[in-house]
């Protein structure tokens, strides 16, 4: 019996089978949960990485920022399963002039889009699936990055990720009554589509190099999921507001 037998889980981001989401999906079926995937944009690739999970998943459509999307939610999740235990945000987006060392430059328009897309469809994405959670509450968990420093070339979206964090902390405040938990995985470097897509990300290897006492594989996207997993489950039931480094231990390292 698996860690999140008979659990109902919502997955979100999964893109490609390199990405930390595919990693969770893949994971919570192996615990034992019942799994339901959301895509946008690409849906036939959605698919078809559904395709290679251990027992394929349904895929849902859902813009985050959509609010069609998100009110006909619950809807679209109750024709696969009859609610929900665990929900997984994997979703973040910043346009291109956001990154890369524009900082000072940036544009409103882009930081607007960033941390709606990065960190308000959090807030989001709880509201429109809590009517899926039962009496006895749930797990939230999203995907961060370390936004107690600068990072180069993250720009705008380190900022987002801070506001992703204050988000957390006040949901599992509001939504803490309901039995509802709030926490983050803070993951070091993972090579996915998306990260491959800021610019200098390779930047971060040699310093992940250097400063992770116990190592860390850029091309294993399992470690970061695992805490996942373990946020959903039952082995963390008081535990909310809470930003859990999975980063190989470079957060607590000093120069």
């Amino acid at each position: 019996m698996g860690i999140l037998d008979g659990k109902r889980v919502l997955v979100t981001g999964v893109i490609t089978d390199a990405s930390i989401a595919f990693s969770v999906a893949r994971l919570a079926q192996e615990e034992g949960a019942d799994v339901v995937l959301t895509g946008y944009g690409r849906l036939s690739l959605v698919n078809r990485i559904a395709a290679r999970l251990p027992k394929p998943a349904p895929v849902i459509e859902l813009d985050v920022t959509n609010e069609e999307h998100l009110a006909a939610l619950p809807g679209n999740v109750r024709q696969h399963l009859d609610g929900l235990d665990g929900v997984v945000h994997s979703i973040a987006f910043g346009p291109t002039d956001a990154l890369g060392g524009n900082f000072l430059n940036t544009p409103w328009e882009s930081v607007a889009t960033a941390v709606n897309v990065s960190a308000y469809s959090y807030k989001s994405l709880a509201m429109a699936v809590a009517p899926l959670f039962g009496e006895s509450g749930g797990s939230i968990v999203g995907m961060d990055f370390d936004a107690q420093v600068a990072w180069p070339g993250y720009d705008w979206m380190g900022v987002a990720k801070a506001a992703l964090e204050a988000t957390s902390r006040y949901l599992a405040r509001d939504l803490g009554p309901k039995g509802i938990r709030s926490n983050l995985i803070s993951a070091g470097p993972v090579k996915t589509m998306a990260a491959k897509s800021i610019p200098g990300f390779e930047r971060f290897e040699g310093v992940w190099d250097e400063r992770a006492p116990i190592g860390w594989d850029m091309n294993d996207p399992e470690p970061a999921a695992r805490g996942v997993i373990g946020l959903l489950s039952d082995w963390f039931p008081k535990t909310t507001g809470e930003v859990i480094h999975v980063d190989g231990g470079v957060h607590a390292m000093g120069v």
